[in-house]
């Protein structure tokens, strides 16, 4: 038990624990909002929310781990619910958002999201989903910075649906991608770099009209694109030249 959670009563503890949960649960709440926008034709507020959903679920992991949110809010098992959200908020309305934009081919659009529904499901129930220095196995449906990023750089359909099969099959692979927090090599450079690229997101997202798209600047676009880029650069280190722990 950490020296947080020792320092509060019990019953204080529990509670602490159950409104963590709660915060994880929220995200559910933030998701539908987003697709409420993307129903409402509204693209920039639903950028936005799902920013917010990105925030919600970057803070419940080390603040849930800081509680020891299993040992004093058992009765909810913090990873499922997880697992429900991150569904919701990281593959059903990013999904949503793709087909109301028209943003795939106008004759395999259910072809495409029917396969990154399946593929998404398939990867959240994954019992090897990360190794054991936090390695996450297969792209691990992160739909909600992928879908913005086509909408943000103005994508043609092609290249869409083409990228969009790409990962899905690479849910279903053994290729190592980083856990942005919780991977220690090369820490000291992925976590800067992921602060930049998502305020670099947000930036975006809350300059983006409805009216007349987005307009990113040279270095937001070098931004955009590169971190995936480092990111596939680490990965494909893990998979292919790095013995695993």
């Amino acid at each position: 038990m950490s020296a947080m959670s020792t320092s509060y009563s019990p019953q204080s503890s529990r509670r602490a624990g159950y409104v963590i949960h709660v915060m994880t649960a929220s995200g559910a709440v933030a998701g539908l909002i987003a697709l409420q926008a993307v129903f409402n034709d509204s693209w920039r507020a639903a950028l936005l929310w799902l920013i917010a959903c990105q925030v919600l679920d970057g803070l419940d992991g080390p603040i849930a781990r800081k509680f020891n949110v299993t040992i004093h809010a058992p009765i909810i098992d913090g990873h499922v619910l997880d697992l429900v959200v991150d569904y919701v908020t990281c593959v059903v309305v990013p999904v949503a958002l793709l087909a109301r934009l028209q943003l795939l081919p106008q004759h395999y659009e259910t072809l495409v999201a029917g396969a990154i529904f399946l593929s998404s499901a398939l990867w959240f129930a994954r019992t090897d989903q990360e190794t054991d220095d936090h390695w996450f196995n297969g792209f691990p449906a992160v739909w909600n910075l992928v879908v913005p990023t086509f909408l943000i750089f103005g994508s043609s359909s092609t290249v869409v649906m083409i990228v969009s099969l790409f990962l899905c099959v690479l849910q279903l692979t053994r290729f190592k991608i980083p856990h942005l927090v919780r991977v220690v090599p090369f820490r000291k450079i992925t976590l800067p770099l992921t602060v930049i690229y998502l305020a670099d997101l947000s930036i975006l997202s809350w300059q983006y009209s409805d009216a007349t798209g987005s307009h990113p600047t040279l270095i937001e676009k070098y931004i955009l694109f590169g971190f995936p880029l480092y990111v596939t650069g680490i990965s494909i280190w893990r998979t292919w030249f790095k013995k695993s722990a």
